[in-house]
């Protein structure tokens, strides 16, 4: 099929003048925060109806197993392999090439994953053997029904993948990163419909058809603007052409250095599975919060910048320093925000996952455990969002192996700590089984500053000092650390206060304050808000830009709204 617009008539345009990265992360972030927020409604509505029941940590599981066939042919490949070579084609004018490689790459993209979606159907059993060995007999069953339905929607996923990387290529950031809101919106529709009307197994069987079709409308809503921006699609299998073997040497070492990382994910999902049904339920729990910030300025920053970093022409020394530019800027925009990150899972996670997730059956205890696992995550949140960054510069250098070598690594290292803190741990001092859940996610924030410095070190090799500059994180953490003290001063006002009133209760953790009960969400604002304050004032007063730049937007705003 050809489709063709006017401007495939047209001579090729020029190419475009290097743009800052902050516009295109901007826009990368608008769409992630509105997709992140809806998948928090979506969690909320699903804790409401599932909370940490059997069923849940089955569909849990369940959505994991195709949820590998997307990750391994889906983004992160493409932003390795695809992305690199088609926007130096458009940076240098060549649309007509350009477009042959993007439908060559449709359609072997296609046809591997319409393969591994047969296969994946057909090996179901096997795979939920392997990624969940603690389920058994019914919960077995459960979660091989469950897989067969989802896995024909991972396939869509990955074409939606491929949409993005066309979009992402035109810097048309905004539409790609908007569309899993439509995949948010058909689950939270389906579980608002059927929730409470059928028991639990026979609801995530529905919930899973649901997926598929989420996962259709996402690729759906994406398409009539790609096919405008190609000016000439025709999917093809064909392997002619130097840009398109380019594509494929690329495509082996990013499917595998994803394959490395899934693999950590199947371990961490595994050892889960032995610990309980709650510890597997609540790892995705806290997966899905604190990947919040990793999303938000990680993968915003580092989806910006590779079209540009891979569009860099000239000398090699013109590009190396091109490169450190904008790995440096990246790294102070992303460190900038993930650090109170990190600092409000370690000083107020409870009231987070209180805020987002307590309702129905999800309840304080709930919030409360999600908080040890969400410690854990925070160690290495910074280590993981610098560290796509850096892998996003090698991949711009046509260099995907290094990421590969440093991940392998990673997941070897990550595997070990994950059997000794998850497992082993909590019986060797004596603690409660259930605890193991956050030697996983400590394991992993661990093995993330391991891998960032790997990275780091091999690409300050290549094209010189890259990074942050000395002395930024100490600042940062001093700020976000007295601005966490400031909320916990808060939050103890807030419970002496309320609790001093005659016939009202109040008590420390999730639970926040009953009764008259203060709704998890208002208790969460009132330390959040100081939060927030004392960490901009204390940035800014420690000479950080990106601190006075956000004041004087804020002031800009205020000046208009008089």
């Amino acid at each position: 099929m050809t489709t063709s617009t006017p401007e495939a008539s047209q001579p090729p345009a020029p190419p475009r003048p290097p743009r800052s990265g902050g516009k295109g992360a901007l826009l990368v972030a608008t769409g992630i925060l509105a997709s992140r927020l809806m998948g928090l409604v979506r969690e909320r509505v699903f804790a409401h109806y599932l909370g940490n029941a059997e069923a849940a940590a089955v569909f849990k599981a369940a959505l994991r197993i195709p949820n590998f066939l997307q990750n391994l042919f889906g983004e992160g490949v493409l932003s390795g392999s695809f992305i690199p070579v088609y926007a130096q084609l458009l940076g240098r004018g060549d649309t007509k090439e350009a477009d042959r490689v993007a439908g060559a790459v449709f359609g072997l993209l296609s046809l591997a994953s319409t393969v591994l979606v047969a296969a994946g159907m057909l090996f179901t059993p096997f795979f939920v053997d392997a990624i969940a060995p603690g389920f058994e007999g019914h919960a077995r069953e459960l979660a091989i029904t469950v897989v067969r339905i989802l896995f024909p929607g991972t396939g869509l996923l990955v074409l939606s993948a491929w949409c993005l990387g066309i979009l992402n290529s035109h810097r048309r950031f905004l539409l790609s990163y908007l569309a899993p809101v439509v995949w948010n919106i058909v689950i939270i529709l389906t579980l608002v419909a059927v929730g409470g009307r059928y028991g639990e197994e026979r609801l995530v069987e529905l919930l899973a058809y649901g997926v598929v079709l989420g996962s259709f409308l996402q690729f759906a809503v994406q398409v009539p603007t790609v096919l405008k921006l190609l000016g000439s699609f025709r999917p093809t299998l064909s392997l002619v052409g130097e840009p398109v073997r380019q594509v494929l040497r690329n495509f082996g070492p990013v499917v595998l250095g994803r394959g490395v990382v899934q693999f950590s994910a199947w371990v961490d999902t595994a050892f889960a599975s032995l610990i309980s049904n709650r510890a597997l339920s609540s790892l995705v729990y806290a997966q899905t919060i604190y990947l919040i910030p990793v999303s938000l300025f990680g993968m915003a920053v580092s989806a910006a910048e590779l079209p540009e970093m891979a569009r860099a022409t000239g000398e090699s020394q013109d590009v190396a320093a091109k490169l450190r530019e904008r790995i440096g800027n990246g790294s102070r925009r992303i460190a900038f925000w993930v650090v109170p990150s990190a600092a409000a899972f370690l000083f107020l996670g409870d009231m987070v996952a209180a805020a987002l997730l307590q309702t129905g059956r999800f309840d304080a205890a709930d919030s409360r455990y999600l908080w040890y696992l969400l410690m854990g995550a925070a160690v290495g949140l910074v280590a993981s969002t610098v560290g796509r960054l850096y892998a996003s510069a090698f991949y711009a250098l046509k260099d995907p192996k290094t990421p590969l070598r440093f991940a392998v690594v990673r997941v070897a290292a990550g595997t070990l700590g994950a059997w000794l803190l998850g497992l082993r741990l909590p019986g060797w001092l004596g603690l409660p089984e259930h605890l193991g859940a956050v030697g996983l996610t400590l394991a992993s924030g661990l093995v993330a500053w391991l891998e960032a410095g790997l990275l780091k070190r091999k690409l300050m090799k290549q094209v010189g000092p890259v990074g942050m500059p000395a002395g930024l994180l100490p600042r940062l953490w001093g700020a976000a650390a007295a601005a966490g003290l400031v909320a916990l001063a808060v939050r103890w006002g807030l419970v002496s206060l309320l609790g001093a009133m005659p016939g009202v209760a109040a008590e420390w953790g999730g639970e926040v304050l009953a009764p008259p009960r203060l709704h998890p969400v208002l208790g969460f604002l009132a330390v959040a808000i100081p939060f927030g304050a004392v960490y901009f004032g204390l940035a800014a007063a420690l000479g950080i830009p990106e601190a006075g730049a956000v004041f004087k937007k804020v002031g800009r705003k205020l000046r208009l709204v008089r």
